[in-house]
């Protein structure tokens, strides 16, 4: 058992579906530490506490995501990939340490200038703050700040893992980064307040990187501290993250934009738009985050030898796979918003009407989950053609339009934060189209026939299926069980769940979504045990 294990840990994964199954699990413990975490800042602080402590990681995420998580990814993977098939893992080594060292380097200047100017930029981060609360948000920022060092180079380590196939170890690294913040929480938060969660960053930051060290030396990676800024890989790389850094800056803005707008409605508005997210984002990075991201190195490696129609093929197998998991998920947090967010963060300082608001806020951002989740797709379908630049050109449009929107009902209309949820999944819907119909065009054609009938039938399932959800809620909330103790809310919960993903599971059956099948097949698989998956999308053994 301990052998088969260890060998699952190591292995490389073969296929996508195996590999997101594999990211799936360990991101499913990710996000219940996650939740576990929110929950304990629900219990310990105010919503007002909990606003500074999500605002302080606006400049810290701004750096992270433009340098590492969104731009040097996405860009690094399929520069890689083709480097270790074409000119041989000791190549590719050389450019990853070398994009490893230039990363480093930008991100220590980036720091030192927004230490500088960390005033005016928290200032125009949360402009709906007191002068206090904005000085607890710097004191917090400039402790989250040194974490990003030891993430961007865990997540380096993460990117060439996953260009290897080696899914296990980067998604164990996100339920190590959760235990760390935990751990700062339940040890610190009595000496230290808030600051202790922030103390936690750094040191989940740091087993972040640990976990991924041990199997990163294995497969040959060995860090050098070398500045080959004129390797061809570099500039690739480089030339690729400069086009979606300014797609990625625009999110970012976006992002910003809504926490900014969320602290003119109230300080608390800030903690129920971000709790919101954080629910909303489950089923996203369990359906759409992981699914895409192992279909990445496959795309890549597809396109790497000139085999569009199997490209085409995984993408639009991949896509079904997402849909058929997102739908129901999108239609549980629609019905289910309130019991969700009082089973997940009701406290002693979450009151009635913090429960309400984040969840009316995550039923419209549920309205786009599927539409976001799948345009995680379409963008590294994107990027495996190495086309960074229609990604950039969409995500302008969606940001604008988010932008207009969000300020449209905040600042016009005056409605309170689940606005920014509607805007939020307007956007997310416009960006799930623009990809698909500028993609669909860049492959020479999908077959739309192949790809609106599964959609239609799985939506059509997804729907009655949350009546049916809705239903038995209604009628035994109000004639058997007392909700207003959690065991009952619980019990009711998980009865109405079981139900209504029986009658979907039942309707997909009926009308013949073969993603039935396919995850029905995944599963017996696994409940062998055996250290490898196997689906229809196999990866050639000459794949590194």
């Amino acid at each position: 058992m301990v052998k088969n294990l260890l060998s699952l840990l190591y292995s490389r994964q073969t296929s996508i579906l195996s590999g997101a199954v594999i990211i799936m699990a360990t991101v499913i413990l990710s996000k219940i530490l996650g939740l576990v975490r929110d929950r304990l800042l629900t219990h310990i602080f105010p919503p007002d506490t909990i606003s500074i402590f999500f605002a302080a990681f606006g400049l810290p995420d701004i750096i992270f995501q433009l340098l590492i998580f969104g731009a040097l990814s996405v860009a690094f993977i399929p520069v890689f990939t083709e480097y270790a098939q074409v000119k041989g893992r000791d190549e590719a080594f050389k450019l990853a340490g070398s994009i490893m060292n230039l990363a480093l380097l930008i991100l220590s200047l980036a720091i030192v200038v927004i230490l500088i100017f960390i005033d005016p930029l928290t200032n125009l981060i949360a402009p709906g703050f007191t002068p206090e609360q904005r000085l607890q948000t710097i004191s917090l920022t400039r402790v989250i700040l040194l974490g990003q060092l030891f993430l961007v180079i865990g997540s380096l380590f993460s990117g060439v893992l996953q260009s290897f196939q080696r899914f296990i170890f980067p998604a164990l690294a996100g339920v190590f980064y959760n235990i760390g913040i935990i751990l700062g929480i339940i040890f610190l938060s009595n000496s230290m307040g808030i600051m202790g969660a922030a103390v936690g960053v750094v040191i989940g930051a740091v087993l972040h990187l640990l976990i991924q060290l041990p199997i990163v030396l294995s497969i040959g990676f060995k860090p050098k501290f070398l500045f080959t800024l004129f390797h061809p890989g570099v500039k690739e790389i480089t030339g690729l993250m400069s086009i979606r850094s300014i797609g990625l800056a625009a999110e970012l803005i976006n992002e910003r934009v809504a926490i900014a707008l969320a602290s003119l409605i109230s300080i608390q508005s800030v903690t129920f738009l971000t709790l919101s997210q954080h629910l909303q984002l489950v089923p996203i990075s369990l359906f759409g985050a992981t699914i895409a991201q192992a279909a990445l190195p496959v795309l890549s490696a597809e396109k790497a030898r000139g085999k569009m129609e199997e490209f085409k093929a995984t993408l639009l197998t991949t896509l079904h796979q997402i849909l058929f998991l997102a739908l129901p998920a999108a239609a549980v947090l629609i019905v289910l918003r309130i019991p969700s967010v009082r089973l997940v963060f009701g406290a002693s300082q979450f009151d009635w009407e913090a429960t309400v608001l984040t969840g009316s806020t995550l039923a419209y951002l549920a309205i786009g989950l599927s539409a976001q989740a799948i345009s995680l797709l379409f963008v590294r379908g994107f990027y495996a053609l190495k086309d960074t630049k229609t990604p950039v050109i969409v995500s302008l449009i969606v940001v604008a339009a988010n932008i207009a929107l969000s300020f449209y009902f905040v600042r016009v209309l005056f409605l309170d934060v689940w606005s920014l949820g509607l805007a939020f999944s307007l956007s997310n819907i416009l960006s799930a189209i623009l990809l698909f119909g500028t993609l669909h065009f860049k492959v020479e054609k999908f077959n739309l026939r192949q790809v609106l009938t599964p959609l239609a039938k799985m939506l059509m399932a997804a729907i009655i299926m949350g009546v049916a959800l809705y239903i038995p809620i209604k009628l035994l909330d109000q004639v058997i069980f007392d909700t207003t103790r959690t065991i009952n809310l619980l019990v009711l919960t998980g009865i109405s769940s079981f139900f209504a993903l029986s009658v979907y599971i039942v309707l997909v059956w009926f009308l013949k979504v073969r993603e039935l099948k396919t995850f029905i097949d995944l599963i017996k698989k696994a409940a062998q045990f055996q250290t490898k998956f196997k689906s229809k999308e196999m990866l050639p053994e000459s794949t590194p």
